[in-house]
């Protein structure tokens, strides 16, 4: 035993005393170079400051689990490095999201659903529009904002890809194929393989070709005027969104009637939440309105060379497929 150490009287001996006022004064001096470095180090190197005091207070008040995150009893969720990310992002505005953070959220989701800690906020950031952008190959953006949660599934059978985007600025002004046939529908069109393997996927830089999803694409691949057929799946890292995912069951039902030659068109698929949630619909189209005209992937029913496309104001249109309209390509994370 150490007397120095030890004040048998109940007191506190000396040498703690000093070693704790010197640990205060350490810190004192350290609060304030972190505040010299805010002060002069501009804004870029104060906000990363910012940010890592949030992820501290984040932890702090999430208990002694630390970096667990997600619902339930057991606090399931993500953990180490990954969970940083997701707090660092639930720390901040979601437009500030970096592509880093945007995937990672997109991953917590897809583990945790609603009980994802940053469920929320993706949730809030679908509903205002909220976009993000991406600097392409040619130099040219692609902005870009959350239309689905949880919505797709992925190509391997292993659930749901926690994100789903559409394109807001377009990045192709091209026809879906070079004669004005829909035969084979999407699945032979010669943008499809524009947007998965050509020029348009080389348009994408390659941080960001790394983060996309293979997911499971339904729709009528018949085409050539023949009667509709139930849909068949491809598998897509980018693509068109179809009439179904714009405006519901609607755009179906809107074909069905008897003079139809008595054949049903069905669904692609199932509307994204951020039209259903506007209440887009064949009848509310001013809710899928748009900057642009835009293709879909979706072939138009009965005809032999048209595919569906969203007007301006958001209605449904078909045009020959040999015609060239802009492109706004969806993709998951």
């Amino acid at each position: 035993m150490h007397a120095a150490a030890i004040d048998l009287r109940g007191g506190v001996s000396p040498r703690n005393t000093r070693l704790r006022g010197q640990s205060i004064i350490e810190y004192v001096l350290i609060i304030a170079v972190i505040g010299l470095v805010i002060v002069f180090a501009g804004p870029g190197v104060a906000g990363a400051i910012r940010n890592q005091l949030n992820l501290v207070g984040n932890t702090v008040n999430n208990g002694t689990t630390g970096g667990v995150e997600g619902g339930g009893a057991s606090g399931g969720g993500s953990t180490g490095a990954d969970s940083a990310t997701v707090q660092a992002a639930v720390a901040k505005d979601a437009k500030d999201w970096t592509l880093e953070e945007q995937k990672a959220v997109a991953e917590d989701i897809a583990k945790n659903g609603t009980s994802s800690i940053a469920y929320a906020k993706a949730k809030a950031a679908m509903t205002a529009g909220t976009e993000w952008s991406t600097k392409l190959t040619n130099r040219h953006s692609m902005t870009y904002k959350i239309i689905g949660i949880n919505h797709d599934d992925l190509a391997n059978g292993s659930g749901k890809a926690g994100l789903t985007f559409e394109a807001t600025s377009s990045v192709s002004y091209s026809a879906i194929n070079s004669s004005s046939t829909n035969l084979g529908g999407w699945e032979k069109s010669e943008l499809r393989a524009k947007m998965n393997s050509g020029e348009i996927w080389n348009l994408m830089p390659s941080e960001f070709q790394s983060k996309l999803l293979p997911v499971r694409k339904l729709t009528d691949n018949q085409g050539g005027g023949a009667d509709p057929k139930t849909p068949t799946a491809t598998v897509d890292k980018l693509f068109l969104i179809s009439a179904t995912e714009v405006w519901g069951a609607s755009w179906a039902e809107s074909w069905n009637p008897s003079n139809h030659r008595g054949t049903v068109v069905n669904p692609e698929g199932t509307q994204y939440e951020y039209y259903r949630d506007k209440g887009a619909s064949i009848q509310n189209y001013a809710a899928a309105a748009f900057k642009s005209e835009r293709w879909t992937r979706s072939i138009s029913p009965y005809s032999e060379g048209y595919f569906e496309y969203v007007n301006a104001p958001g209605n449904e249109n078909g045009f020959w497929a040999s015609s060239r309209e802009w492109t706004y390509p969806v993709f998951c994370f």
